[in-house]
């Protein structure tokens, strides 16, 4: 297979349990599987899957309810649960074999990633959750879910802008302040020592992630900021389109999902909780921390903050595959 090849998505559509998901694959190898968080699609992923498509086959794909994965009916509230039946039918779906696939989720995904493990450890081999932003596990829950509530409510009241403001404003290092220290061991920073493995061609730059935890800045029509070059701007408007879908009937199930804890540590060995370097003060690595230590899990430092994955995409795949290929 040539480096274009590897790297060219390859389309579908798969129908699931009241939606019909898209999804795109490229490379071959083992499944690695990438699911989108926050209001994004399989496009924020461009970058990253072209440079690990050497080595995995990598599946991403428009959670159901965004983008071009319609919903049979309307919209309701999302579940965690339904969302991670729909990744086991994708696992299904592109490893017909059945070996198991790795999975990588950041933010509300990699609360999915969670409920994968959890009630379906078979089907994975190795789940990286980045910066799950479980609010039951902060040093004061109740004032997380009130923090989300507010962020809805301001949606509800004022629309988008308003509900990204009031995330931005809530998401502040004060969450920080009352987390136990890490072990000195517990966090690993930075990639191991080896030398990095050729990677793909540079592919164009990810858009930025339109995610409500992003520090406002200045947009221009349809929610483009002006950096975006004119190719990249219809996928930024397509996702940016999600914003209300993930404000109403997302962010709050998401955030509040109680983890089996129990199950998580039984599966610890095939969990990497990932923190951001640029974001460890802030509530979504709060909880991940935490989620590490109480399950014993390995937690795994990655470049950049809580999306991490757009501001760097190269360094970041670099990162993650590091983090795939350990021991």
């Amino acid at each position: 297979m040539t480096t274009t090849d590897r790297t060219a998505p390859r389309t579908g559509l798969l129908t699931v349990d009241g939606a019909i998901l898209h999804h795109e694959v490229r490379g071959e190898g083992p499944l690695l599987v990438m699911m989108p968080g926050g209001s994004v699609d399989a496009g924020i992923y461009d970058a990253i899957a072209a440079d690990l498509a050497d080595r995995w086959t990598v599946a991403t794909f428009d959670p159901r309810g965004y983008s071009r994965s319609p919903l049979d009916g309307p919209v309701t509230e999302q579940l965690p649960a339904t969302h991670a039946d729909d990744i086991v039918r994708l696992i299904e779906l592109l490893s017909p074999d059945r070996a198991p696939a790795a999975l990588f989720g950041s933010s509300s995904s990699a609360v999915v990633a969670l409920d994968v493990l959890t009630r379906h450890p078979g089907r994975v081999s190795r789940v990286v959750a980045h910066e799950p932003p479980v609010v039951e596990l902060l040093p004061d829950p109740e004032a997380g879910r009130a923090l989300f509530a507010a962020v809805r409510e301001s949606f509800r009241r004022d629309g988008v802008a308003a509900a990204m403001t009031t995330m931005a404003e809530g998401l502040t290092p004060a969450w920080g302040e009352d987390r136990a220290a890490p072990e000195p061991a517990a966090v690993e920073a930075g990639a191991a020592a080896r030398e990095p493995e050729p990677m793909a061609p540079e592919p164009e730059r990810a858009i930025p992630e339109p995610e409500p935890t992003a520090p406002a800045r200045p947009e221009g029509p349809q929610g483009v900021p002006p950096e975006v070059p004119p190719a990249q701007a219809e996928v930024f408007r397509r996702m940016h389109a999600n914003l209300p879908v993930f404000l109403e009937h997302v962010l709050c199930s998401f955030s509040g999902y109680v983890p089996d804890l129990v199950a998580l540590k039984t599966a610890a060995a095939r969990l990497v909780v990932g923190v951001g370097h640029d974001s460890r003060a802030l509530l979504p690595a709060v909880a991940a921390e935490a989620l590490a230590r109480r399950v014993d899990a390995r937690a795994a430092e990655f470049p950049g903050g809580h999306i991490g994955l757009t501001e760097d995409p190269r360094a970041f795949a670099a990162r993650l595959r590091d983090v795939l290929l350990a021991p």
